[in-house]
């Protein structure tokens, strides 16, 4: 029994547990201390600034993370978790490292995401790029269809923001073009650029206040009987194919588009409509899924109204549009140095102005 064992054998035995502990502790010591060297930073990654808003208040800085990286596929809570220990995340500008740091409203947040395939910068590629507004902190773009936002797997290069790069070669050194959102590779329209990593961070801050508005047009499947309202659902990935965002019946991501018809008409027997939507939220897919769960699927759009556009009569003006009828075209909010107005608006290229006038349709105004 325990209290019949000689002195110095209990002695011994308390002396190995002590020594095992210590040899255990300095394991974890050792990899604390691999886990904080800092990333190479030669790799370029995707840096994402957000700010921390009424939401996040008081929130564990992995759950804000997560929260605001749903649109990021490998931004799993262990991994967002991994990346704060590995410095990847700065608040304010200070490296932070523990996930259970409770974010305050306002706060800046930077991620640093760790590219998979360790991919290099960027290269600036000389293209033809039509600016819409520029000054010393941004640069506002009229994106084409067909050309994706930013380097990806698939398309490494031919990229907005490459053709971005070569524009800016000549900045000032210190500057440098990142995305404030983007379009899907098929949807045309304005694209926000900042200069600067406090140019961003006060960007995402005035992009989020009533004050600003981003407008989308498309042209959809009707009939649109409602003339204007609100579309607030909910939306998250779909669990069988994270390319799509479905409508949310529990948990997700609250999410309202502002809707108004502009025209409505009957082409080849087939009713059409012309919609104005306003972003209250930003997510990713947002005006294509909720004008789809209104039964008003966009024209063209493979991933959330195929069905409706094959079903399209061979004589019909829309059944061989080669993309979705989605387009960025105004948007309009407070400088977020000067505060000055700016409001900003893309034209209608020309396939989707074609398929307006051949639908019958009329298209807004400049």
């Amino acid at each position: 029994m325990a209290g019949s064992k000689d002195p110095a054998l209990r002695a011994e035995t308390a002396d190995l547990k002590v020594r095992g502990y210590i040899s255990r502790c300095r394991k974890r010591s050792a990899i604390s201390e691999t886990s904080k060297k800092p990333y190479d930073r030669r790799v370029v990654v995707a840096s994402r600034v957000i700010v921390a808003d009424r939401g996040d208040a008081g929130r564990r800085l992995d759950l804000v993370i997560r929260r605001h990286l749903s649109d990021v596929p490998r931004a799993t809570r262990t991994r967002v978790q991994t990346w704060i220990g590995a410095g990847r995340v700065t608040i304010n500008g200070r490296i932070v490292r523990r996930a259970s740091v409770r974010a305050a409203l306002g706060d800046s947040l930077e991620i640093a995401l760790p590219d998979d395939q360790q991919r290099r910068e960027p290269a600036p590629e000389s293209g033809a790029l039509v600016r819409l507004y520029e000054d010393e902190h941004l640069l506002i773009v009229d994106k084409p269809p067909g050309v994706v936002s930013h380097p990806t797997y698939r398309h490494p290069t031919g990229s907005l923001l490459n053709v971005v790069l070569w524009y800016a070669r000549d900045w000032a050194e210190g500057s440098r073009p990142s995305l404030v959102g983007r379009l899907d590779k098929l949807t045309s329209g304005v694209v926000l650029m900042a200069k600067s990593a406090q140019a961003h961070a006060r960007l995402q801050r005035t992009l989020a206040s009533p004050r600003s508005e981003k407008i989308y047009l498309a042209v959809v499947h009707g009939p649109v009987d409602d003339r204007a309202g609100t579309i607030d659902l909910a939306l998250r990935r779909d669990p069988a194919d994270r390319r799509r965002v479905v409508v949310a019946d529990t948990g997700g991501l609250r999410s309202v588009t502002m809707f108004e018809r502009l025209d409505r008409a009957e082409a080849c027997g087939s009713a059409m409509g012309l919609m104005q939507c306003c972003l209250v939220t930003g997510r990713m897919h947002q005006v294509r899924v909720h004008l789809a769960a209104r039964g008003w699927p966009i024209v063209a759009d493979r991933k959330y109204g195929a069905e409706r556009t094959a079903a399209l009569a061979k004589s019909h003006p829309a059944s061989e549009f080669s993309r979705q009828a989605l387009h960025a075209w105004r948007l309009r909010f407070a400088h977020p140095f000067s505060d000055a107005t700016v409001d900003v608006e893309a034209p209608l290229p020309a396939d989707m102005r074609g398929l307006i006038d051949a639908c019958g349709l009329r298209a807004p105004a400049p």
